[in-house]
């Protein structure tokens, strides 16, 4: 029988006060798990295979799900089977709401993670909620997920633009960089990385001194960087991601801008670093919440990750293992995959694995940890391979993530 959809108001109630016994699934046929659909939990994981996305998601999402689910299945006997699933978005929201709503309602898919492009993260959660599913957004970063798109069963993850704009705008200002130039992704995630960005700096007595705007994906962004040359900003600020991202310091390296201004990074990655290498990357700062060399812990798993992908995890997925991981264990725990039960456990529970230490889901949707402030090193100071970064500052997770105070999402309890 379909489900009727829930109102707003009524889903925040259900997932926020209701006990468990009220917020299930009809109950299971006789055989079956208890509140288990089918005695199967399904996961979809929806990514970038091919596209500008496919290094810093794609196949190793994919490979960090699995290895979620191995691990959950070695701790012990649960009590109901998984099924992972995956496909190519081709980052377009509307490939990204027709495959999301077939698992739905064809294959049953139970919760879809990972969502790579912002345009398709808040078309997945637009979705999610007429079908009172569970979308847990990895490497999506648009504040709208928590913000004024939040929805009773969307999670946001690994990063956003807050996190990411601020803890880098913040170090570069303090170091002197108070004129900017940004050179901006023309899509949801690329403006809202700008205007926090931008926020920061303003806030702190800098000023903005120009902007362009580039098509999603760029190739050619000589015009831009050539302007901002010419701006004599003292920091370029790039307000981008993925090929975009290292396309844009290349082409700076060629004109020589980075020997005079500053490059800045919003959203960067260690496989955009590895890509450029140290001689063009060297002394970029920018935040992260992962890195795989932080200590035994991350070293462990990351290298577990490498033997397979041939290469470290991003922040990205690793933050999809750490969904993954916490949402099956709170199913467990739960005893329960209906979507608002298990958000309520996955709220009870404390995130606790190789990628956050003292993480907490916040009402809003919004799983807050520590973030990490990093610069990239010089080619001498890199002692292995994959050894790219000095972690500068640890930013805690009260302090990196918007307060939640200053929420718009309509489910918080204000007051």
């Amino acid at each position: 029988m379909q489900r009727k959809p829930l109102t707003t108001a009524v889903a925040w109630a259900l997932a926020l006060a209701l006990p468990p016994a009220l917020a299930q699934k009809p109950a299971s046929s006789p055989g079956t798990s208890p509140g288990i659909s089918d005695s199967e939990v399904r996961i979809g994981v929806l990514t970038d295979l091919s596209g500008i996305y496919s290094d810093l998601s794609g196949s190793g999402s994919v490979l960090a799900a699995k290895m979620a689910i191995d691990d959950f299945k070695a701790t012990g006997k649960p009590a109901f089977a998984i099924r992972l699933v995956s496909a190519d978005h081709q980052n377009k929201p509307d490939i990204a709401s027709t495959k999301a709503r077939a698992w739905f309602d064809e294959d049953k898919v139970d919760m879809i993670v990972d969502l790579p492009a912002s345009s398709a993260s808040l078309a997945a959660v637009k979705l999610a909620k007429e079908k009172q599913r569970l979308v847990i957004v990895s490497s999506g970063a648009s504040t709208r997920i928590t913000n004024e798109d939040c929805t009773p069963t969307a999670l946001h993850w690994t990063y956003d633009t807050y996190a990411l704009a601020t803890g880098t705008a913040s170090a570069v200002l303090k170091r002197g960089g108070d004129s900017w130039y940004f050179i901006t992704a023309d899509y949801a995630g690329g403006r809202a990385l700008e205007k926090d960005a931008a926020d920061v700096v303003t806030a702190g007595g800098g000023k903005i001194v120009g902007r362009s705007t580039h098509p999603f994906p760029g190739s050619d962004f000589s015009s831009y960087l050539l302007a901002a040359q010419a701006s004599k900003a003292k920091v370029i600020a790039l307000a981008n991601a993925g090929n975009d991202t290292t396309n844009t310091i290349k082409q700076a390296a060629d004109f020589g801008i980075t020997r005079k201004q500053t490059m800045a990074a919003t959203l960067m990655f260690i496989t955009d670093v590895h890509s450029l290498g140290l001689d063009k990357a060297q002394d970029m700062y920018l935040t992260e919440g992962f890195y795989w060399d932080l200590d035994e812990q991350t070293r462990a798993w990351s290298k577990r990750f490498h033997a397979v992908q041939k290469r470290m995890p991003t922040m990205a997925q690793a933050g999809v293992y750490s969904a993954v991981m916490h949402y099956l264990k709170s199913v467990q725990a739960a005893g329960s995959d209906d979507s608002m039960t298990a958000v309520k456990k996955m709220r009870e529970l404390p995130v606790s694995d190789m990628f956050a230490r003292n993480g907490k889901l916040r009402e809003d949707g919004r799983m807050v940890h520590d973030m990490y402030l990093l610069q990239v090193k010089k080619p001498a100071e890199s002692k292995y391979p994959w050894d790219y970064y000095h972690v500068r500052q640890v930013i805690p997770g009260d302090q990196a993530f918007l307060p939640l105070a200053k929420s718009t999402c309509a489910g918080v309890r204000k007051g």
